[in-house]
């Protein structure tokens, strides 16, 4: 795995980690009057960070904001806050899942053990 890549798949770990505390607080506060929920989004603007290289997916933060209100996004609902936690968590596992079999696929090539 080069660099870049490793680069860009640690940050979009943060990224991921960012959305699941936000959610993790969505869900607290479930039941609170006038919460407004926060929302995070990152995934177009750390693909136009990658584009811009390494230096630039270093230094991105995602963007995690209280909804508007009167907006669609506003609107909490467990049954949403619960598919975002778990969509998120899949990715987050599907990415560390990748991450570690590229680290093996690494370390077979240096030691050369099967």
């Amino acid at each position: 795995m080069d660099s870049s890549m490793a680069v860009l798949m640690i940050k979009t770990l943060d990224c991921l980690a960012a959305r699941q505390i936000a959610t993790a607080e969505n869900i607290a506060n479930i039941n609170t009057t006038n919460y407004r929920p926060l929302r995070t989004s990152f995934e177009q603007a750390l693909k136009d960070a990658a584009a811009q290289g390494d230096d630039a997916v270093r230094q991105f933060a995602p963007k995690v904001e209280q909804a508007v209100v009167g907006t669609p996004e506003a609107e909490l609902r467990p049954d949403l806050e619960m598919s975002t936690a778990s969509g998120t968590a899949g990715r987050y596992g599907a990415l560390i899942a990748l991450f570690n079999r590229e680290l093996q696929v690494e370390s077979l090539a240096i030691t050369g053990n099967v």
